[in-house]
């Protein structure tokens, strides 16, 4: 980008004599070069501006720019990757995503992202744009549990599937192998018999992890050491003796039933009241995932909608309440399971030349309410995000501040939250409150302008003459830091289609309440919330 203007200098004649400047020891010079002031000449007849107008700016590559004019500079963004905006400083286009940035500008180490920002900033805004600029390239999109349903729309338009799970809207078996069980199959009749193990394998250990994550929800600790081996021997033994695709009540009428393999793995001695002692509880909890409790029956029957691999996808999870906090927990957690598997069953098939090799870009939302659900889940979700780099899969993840990443009880948990944030490849911050900064700056480096300008933008908005809350300064602003370089600030633009659309409204209910003249009280007060604004959240 090059910022320039012609002014052209002006020859003035020297006052001082030839034989005075000889006296005083300087070289005489019949002329000398002036130059003139920020706003002209000064003086009269010199025509100083009273008034001094920008310059225009011109953007363009470096061969075109330099024929224009040879004093150009680079711009400090990236041009590779989504566009998402404008530089807030130098108004040049910013390009950013983990996965350009991983795979063709190599500036990030692994193709992951994490995004922190108070509530009502445009995180979600900048995640569909991202994923819709991924979508153009090929990327597929999966948005593993979308509590709000602010994803729909943008899913929807780009031709994907929307699966919809709640209390009697839909259910997904956490036993169902998906599509393991075919691919295997499938990868044997054409001799990759090791590849058809290792799906095998993985299939049962995200089927064991489910089971352990839900018992551990439930109970707010998780089982122990020989009802964790129980579950494991009692899943082998459904996969072996089970016609179909079993679900809870299978699993729990294989506890029941005390085969000689389980009572083995019990080390009843022979003894079957020993047995039975070992496992009423793990009985107990089962039956409670079954039968309804707290986290419902969701997970208890068959998969009504099951997952694709080759379009968008996106989890719909809005109609759980917010208050029942274990039940969204266990929803995400099985949301990413089942996603996770069905991106290995793709790059099994791929690896062995049997389809297409496909990308995919995973947003995992509201991290830290799965965190908070019991002991030993951040170990569960590192099990299921550090692996992205090998299989193929850009990530993001995104949560509201470090506080809630660290308002765990366990100092080891604590330590393996924030490492999700330091080991991310670009961390993208939104307005943050100043008392993050110190936590904020234990995970990534930040000088103190770009601290204070993360305070700045979480400030609450102004009030204008008619008393309707304005754009809070910092909506749709973000720093995009990538290890100790310095930070981008970007200001995210919508277009006129995102506008049109309403991808980005997620306030849809608020605005058709407010429309109601019995809700205001005034049709001027209906007119003013017609339009929903900006539509950043």
């Amino acid at each position: 980008m090059a910022r320039f203007s012609f002014l052209p200098a002006k020859t003035v004649k020297t006052v001082m004599p030839a034989k005075k400047a000889a006296v005083e020891g300087r070289v005489p010079r019949r002329f000398r070069h002036a130059q003139p002031g920020a706003r002209g000449w000064a003086g009269r007849g010199g025509g100083a501006a009273v008034l001094v107008p920008s310059l225009r700016e011109y953007r363009g590559t470096t061969v075109q720019v330099c024929g224009l004019w040879p004093f150009s500079s680079g711009a400090s963004s990236p041009m590779i990757g989504v566009p998402l905006g404008r530089h807030e400083e130098t108004q040049a286009t910013v390009c950013c995503d983990p996965i350009s940035w991983f795979q063709r500008a190599r500036l990030i180490s692994n193709p992951s992202a994490f995004i922190l920002g108070k509530p009502g900033l445009g995180k979600s805004t900048l995640v569909r744009r991202m994923f819709l600029g991924l979508s153009a390239q090929g990327v597929h999109p999966l948005v593993l549990g979308d509590l709000k349903g602010e994803h729909v729309k943008a899913v929807q338009a780009l031709g994907g599937q929307v699966i919809t799970l709640g209390r009697g809207v839909g259910y997904l078996n956490i036993l169902d192998p998906g599509q393991a069980v075919e691919v295997a199959h499938l990868l044997e009749d054409h001799g990759h018999h090791e590849a058809a193990t290792r799906v095998r394998a993985d299939a049962h250990g995200r089927r064991l992890n489910m089971v352990v994550s839900l018992i551990t929800i439930s109970r707010n600790k998780p089982p122990t050491d020989q009802e964790q081996t129980i579950l494991d021997r009692a899943l082998r033994l459904l996969d072996d003796r089970f016609d179909g695709v079993p679900v809870l009540k299978d699993l729990l009428d294989v506890i029941v039933s005390a085969p000689d393999e389980l009572r083995q793995v019990a080390l009843d001695r022979g003894n079957i009241n020993v047995y039975l002692k070992e496992t009423r509880a793990l009985e107990a909890t089962l039956l409670g995932l079954t039968g309804g409790g707290k986290l419902g029956e969701i997970f208890s029957r068959q998969t009504t909608n099951p997952m694709s691999r080759d379009r968008a996808i996106v989890f719909d999870v809005s109609t759980i309440d917010e208050t029942e906090t274990d039940l969204q927990a266990a929803v995400l957690l099985a949301c990413w399971s089942y996603g996770f598997g069905t991106v290995n069953v793709a790059n099994a098939l791929a690896d062995a030349g049997l389809e297409p090799r496909r990308n995919y870009f995973v947003v995992l939302d509201e991290l830290w309410r799965a965190l908070r659900s019991g002991k030993g889940m951040v170990d569960r979700v590192d099990a299921l995000t550090r692996l992205n780099r090998s299989v193929g899969v850009g990530q993001i993840m995104i949560s509201h501040t470090m506080s809630d990443l660290l308002a765990l009880p366990a100092e080891e948990d604590r330590m393996k939250a924030r490492g999700f944030v330091e080991r991310a490849g670009m961390v993208i911050c939104g307005g943050l409150p100043a008392a993050e900064m110190p936590l904020l700056t234990q995970a990534i480096p930040l000088s103190r302008r770009e601290q204070q300008k993360l305070i700045g933008w979480q400030d609450p908005p102004a009030w204008d003459s008619r008393g309707v809350d304005a754009q809070p300064p910092g909506r749709g602003k973000f720093l995009i830091k990538v290890g100790g370089r310095p930070g981008i600030p970007v200001q995210i633009g919508l277009t006129s289609i995102e506008r049109a659309e309403g991808l980005n409204d997620t306030n849809t209910r608020w605005h058709i309440a407010a429309r109601t003249p019995e809700a205001l009280g005034a049709p001027e007060a209906v007119s003013l919330l017609a339009s929903p604004g900006e539509g950043l959240e």
